[in-house]
């Protein structure tokens, strides 16, 4: 059975525009427009344009709202208040990760669950099965674009097409604004490339509206639509997670790292498993590393360590584009987690060394 390919409402555009399209969760994606390294230091260095409107958006609402999603995600949804965001995880039953998300707070039983495009069946079948609190669940996923426009010239660039103060919303805050002339437009202050920036949300019959006004308004600013090629190089850099590659089902949130936006005071699904996890210790950890010999380190290479056992494997690699050497993460024994630990990885039957570093890679 041939799998349907799906289009964003710009898929003209980036046809029009040239750009390498791929196959990505679903969708017939732009990966690249002109070159990956042209474009992750236009967004470094600029601002540019992503069209991530494969994304899935899912809104829960009701009175016990709240309840549900305290009990499906990792974080602690309590602590939200309108206009607030939060990262978080969907704990998976078996000490695993079903998908990592946002979730938007509209208000004290309005949220907006914002998922990964390759997970949006997989998500929203694994809400609703816990969903026994009868809250209201609409999956908006078809509906909606999203514009996520990065860099630090993006502020200013947004800011001649809105009213809305956007200094007035923080990191991982939102407002409501009329941008480009279109109403109620979600700006929300998060990215996943390190260089500031907001994504916009907007109903698919708007999004080409917003996309030309962007690129009007910022030709001074030399604005530039950028692929998914550059994205994952942007997120790399900053050691941000991506799903099917540094977490899954199979990867603990604390073995992630992630224990951050784990809350282990509260009850959600495998709340006892991940505490025992803790107090038991964990015997792997998600690390950042750098090669200290000329290569490049690509996901599933595996890693060794002095002797030549393997102890890991990379989850994703790539030659840094900002630091000019090559990066990666890998699951480690947490005997090799401490920043300074040698460790090697297998790149084509050669084990070259690589030091275990703290993240982010990248600092601005």
């Amino acid at each position: 059975m041939t799998e349907i390919i799906q289009k964003t409402a710009l898929h003209s555009i980036h046809q029009a525009l040239g750009a390498k399209m791929v196959p990505f969760a679903g969708f017939d994606m732009p990966v690249r427009y002109s070159s990956d390294l042209e474009e992750h230091h236009t967004i470094r260095k600029g601002v540019g344009v992503f069209d991530v409107s494969h994304m899935g958006e899912f809104r829960v609402k009701g009175p016990q709202a709240l309840d549900l999603l305290q009990w499906v995600t990792s974080n602690d949804v309590a602590k939200l208040s309108a206009g607030k965001i939060q990262y978080s995880c969907l704990p998976n039953g078996k000490g695993g990760i079903v998908d990592d998300l946002l979730v938007y707070c509209i208000g004290p039983e309005e949220f907006l669950l914002v998922v990964n495009a390759s997970n949006i069946e997989k998500d929203w079948n694994w809400i609703s099965g816990q969903n026994c609190f009868e809250a209201s669940m609409v999956n908006e996923s078809a509906d909606t674009s999203l514009l996520a426009v990065q860099g630090p010239l993006a502020k200013q660039v947004i800011q001649r097409i809105t009213t809305t103060d956007l200094s007035a919303i923080p990191y991982y805050n939102f407002n409501f604004g009329t941008v480009a002339g279109i109403p109620d437009v979600l700006i929300s202050n998060t990215g996943y490339t390190g260089a500031g920036g907001f994504e916009l949300y907007v109903p698919n019959h708007k999004v080409m509206d917003l996309w030309n006004a962007l690129f009007e308004e910022a030709k001074p600013e030399g604005i530039k639509p950028i692929g998914l090629g550059a994205r994952d190089t942007l997120r790399l850099e900053m050691g941000f997670c991506l799903y099917g590659n540094d977490i899954d089902d199979t990867t603990s949130p604390l073995e992630a790292g992630l224990g951050w936006i784990t809350k282990l005071n509260k009850d959600c699904v495998d709340a006892e498993y991940l505490r025992n996890q803790k107090a038991n210790g964990l015997t792997r950890k998600l690390v950042g590393f750098e090669l200290v010999e000329k290569g490049i380190a690509r996901g599933h290479y595996p890693v060794k360590d002095a002797e030549g056992n393997e102890i890991g494997v990379v989850t994703s690699g790539t030659m840094s584009p900002s630091l000019g050497k090559s990066i990666g993460l890998a699951y480690v024994p947490t005997d090799f987690t401490s920043a300074g630990s040698q460790i090697f990885v297998d790149v084509r039957g050669r084990n070259l060394e690589a030091v275990v570093v703290s993240l982010p890679f990248y600092k601005a």
